[in-house]
């Protein structure tokens, strides 16, 4: 079988695979779509072990309301049960989610989350056939074709998400100005050890810090950021800045964020550079 023969096949079967998930969320009927999503409460901090395993997150304590039956129902997060919950306090508002009809397979998120579509799969799908066509342009008419078809279409959605990525950092720079400063202090310091592939040993380490706001809310969380020497950091009192509103939202230099933001934003304008570099270089070599 010849590579066209080959990739008209790739192309056609991603592209009914994509027809066939895009159907599956018009009707309703996707995993995303049929999966029951509730609002849990944090009731209760667990207060992590000095040289214990970040596996599983902080662990909680969290009621929510059955839809179904409207009683009270209490959980934890122990064991492997979908996002690690890597900020929590008592009254944090938190997602869960199950399949219809069987609640025991609850899975947490940081956040409450709204129904999905379940697009991923066939967005993928889509992306996969666009590949495949690129490819193939590029074999029947050269490889200026695959740079142009390459490029332009990221560059052009470089492009038309770069104002909305002006915009988010302009709002991230301004909620850093507007933290409140508290004092806070590393509880302890998490480890985990493992062996890749490859036979290499590898070492996880998660400093967890605990302050407490202005408004009297107490928080534990795991900092992984803008720490020196986070293995030596137990014990170390910690200066957090934190958004009032959500102290998920919280920082231990402000100014390494800023400078971070900026990297982001230029980034971003670099690449959308290249790829329309790539899709002109392309076009100039027809």
């Amino acid at each position: 079988m010849g590579w066209d023969r080959f990739l008209v096949l790739w192309c056609a079967g991603w592209g009914v695979v994509a027809l066939i998930g895009y159907g599956m969320s018009l009707a309703g009927v996707t995993k995303a779509q049929r999966t029951v999503r509730l609002t849990g409460r944090i009731e209760r901090v667990r207060p992590p072990r000095h040289g214990g395993s970040r596996t599983g997150g902080i662990s909680v304590v969290v009621t929510y309301r059955d839809p179904a039956s409207g009683q009270r129902v209490t959980v934890t997060n122990d064991g492997e049960r979908g996002e690690m919950i890597t900020v929590a306090w008592e009254g944090r508002d938190v997602g869960l989610s199950h399949p219809p009809g069987r609640p025991h397979a609850y899975r947490f998120s940081n956040t409450p989350q709204e129904p999905g579509r379940g697009l991923g799969r066939p967005s993928f799908a889509l992306f996969l056939v666009y590949v495949g066509l690129v490819v193939l342009a590029a074999l029947d008419w050269g490889w200026p074709c695959a740079l142009i078809g390459f490029g332009g279409p990221w560059a052009l959605t470089g492009a038309v998400h770069l104002p909305e990525a002006v915009r988010a950092k302009n709002r991230r720079i301004e909620r850093l100005a507007a933290m409140d400063t508290v004092p806070g202090h590393v509880v302890a310091v998490l480890k985990d050890v493992g062996v890749d592939e490859d036979g290499d040993t590898w070492t996880t380490i998660t400093p967890v810090v605990s302050f407490t706001t202005r408004e009297g809310t107490a928080v534990t969380a795991h900092c992984t950021s803008n720490l020196p020497d986070p293995a030596g950091a137990y014990g170390r009192d910690v200066t957090v800045h934190y958004t009032p509103t959500d102290p998920a939202d919280f920082t231990l230099d402000p100014a390494a964020e800023h400078r971070s933001q900026k990297r982001d934003v230029t980034f971003h304008v670099l690449m959308c550079v290249v790829l329309v570099a790539t899709a002109v270089t392309g076009a100039a070599l027809l």
